[in-house]
């Protein structure tokens, strides 16, 4: 038990390092707002996996390409057993939107993964959802709006992943944010979904009269 909680807190310390300088929408608070979310929602062995799933994430990596590397290294001097350390890796690797956007598929290869993708996407809907939608789109220099720019349909990944195509941020709403409730995995997810889901909504409607003038 004991190797257990040093393994976390030396994860912690990596999210720390290796997430310093993000923007504040993938940064490590959003990594232990993950991990807290992932606890809450079953007492299962997550919290790796929800500290660690955004290390490697794309949209900050040179190459604009995901990379395991930094976590399955730091889970191998840790001595994670491989099992685990598999199970992690599995969990990091599937959970993105962009392996859904048209395939969406409600099923979980395991109950950690749906645990773990739940958690990640509460964080991402809601109110602490929209200001990370906005604090992204900002430091990605995206337009906050623009009518002539239609929300893109039937997105391919590779599409999703896109990112000199010209979108706005009001757009990632439509494309992802209002599809994430029907995407949960577990009852917990999708209840806590609802609230944050509702949210949203009022907050997209009342962008839109007051972007028209209309309040």
């Amino acid at each position: 038990m004991e190797s257990q909680r040093r393994t976390v807190r030396m994860a912690e310390k990596l999210v720390e390092s290796k997430m310093a300088g993000r923007d504040a929408s993938h940064d490590a608070a959003h990594a232990f707002r993950v991990r807290d979310l992932a606890l809450s929602l079953a007492r299962r062995r997550v919290e790796l996996a929800a500290l660690l799933h955004d290390i490697g994430d794309y949209k900050y990596s040179k190459d604009f390409v995901e990379d395991t590397t930094v976590v399955d290294n730091f889970l191998m001097e840790e001595n994670v057993e491989e099992s685990k350390r598999h199970k992690i890796l599995d969990i990091i690797k599937g959970m993105g939107f962009k392996n859904e956007v048209l395939n969406r598929s409600c099923r979980a290869s395991s109950p950690e993964f749906g645990v773990v993708q739940d958690a990640d996407r509460l964080d991402a809907i809601g109110a602490i959802g929209i200001a990370r939608c906005f604090t992204y789109g900002g430091s990605t220099n995206k337009i906050l709006y623009d009518p002539e720019i239609p929300p893109r349909q039937n997105l391919s990944k590779e599409k999703y992943m896109n990112k000199d195509e010209k979108q706005t941020t009001i757009n990632h709403f439509y494309e992802k944010l209002f599809k994430l409730k029907d995407l949960m995995k577990t009852e917990a997810g999708r209840k806590r979904a609802e609230k944050r889901h509702r949210f949203m909504e009022s907050f997209i409607e009342e962008f839109h009269k007051e972007w028209d003038g209309r309040a």
